[in-house]
């Protein structure tokens, strides 16, 4: 079996989730399977093996399950990036658009250095506007994306065009959201 398929098949589908006519793609299947999620893991280091790489960002929530493990192998800093309001202390925030609405994502101030190189980790990478978001706030912290990690990508949504010029790297991709396998 090749690693398409075998990721794949551990990619659960749900359909009308969160709403009617979206398919969900759902990485906890992933997690619930440790030779999965470890392949995950290491197909990670296999990307990033020899980078400049200072910290690890991670996007709320989903991210966290993917970038801790990488930063604590790596023994790099891990760094939360949160809804407003979820951290404790002085933050930093941007706000962006999304289909229905607007939202806003926060990291602690200070917790970027100036000119560090950052990874930074999502599990789905749709229409990409919560990772251009942070990767915008990356840059006014001082710091600079060096690569978008994501285990799902799905570019019929438009994240290769919110993340021009972004190194974008994803496990497997879907160019449709259907359920035929």
């Amino acid at each position: 079996m090749d690693d398409r398929t075998f990721l794949d098949d551990a990619i659960r589908r749900v359909p009308d989730f969160p709403k009617p006519g979206i398919l969900f793609y759902d990485i906890t299947s992933v997690l619930s399977r440790p030779d999965v999620f470890r392949f995950c893991i290491d197909k990670m280091h296999q990307l990033y093996d020899g980078e400049a790489i200072d910290a690890v960002v991670a996007i709320e929530a989903r991210g966290f399950l993917f970038a801790a493990p990488f930063a604590a192998e790596n023994r790099l800093p891990l760094l939360p990036i949160r809804k407003a309001g979820k951290l404790p202390g002085p933050t930093v925030g941007r706000s962006f658009e999304l289909e229905y609405g607007r939202d806003t994502i926060e990291i602690h101030a200070g917790d970027v250095r100036r000119g560090w190189n950052v990874l930074l980790v999502d599990d789905l990478l749709a229409t990409g506007g919560t990772a251009r978001a942070a990767v915008d706030l990356i840059d006014e912290a001082g710091g600079s994306v060096r690569a978008v990690f994501a285990v799902i990508g799905l570019p019929f949504l438009g994240y290769r065009e919110a993340l021009k010029g972004a190194d974008v790297r994803t496990l497997i991709e879907y160019e449709s959201e259907s359920v035929v396998r």
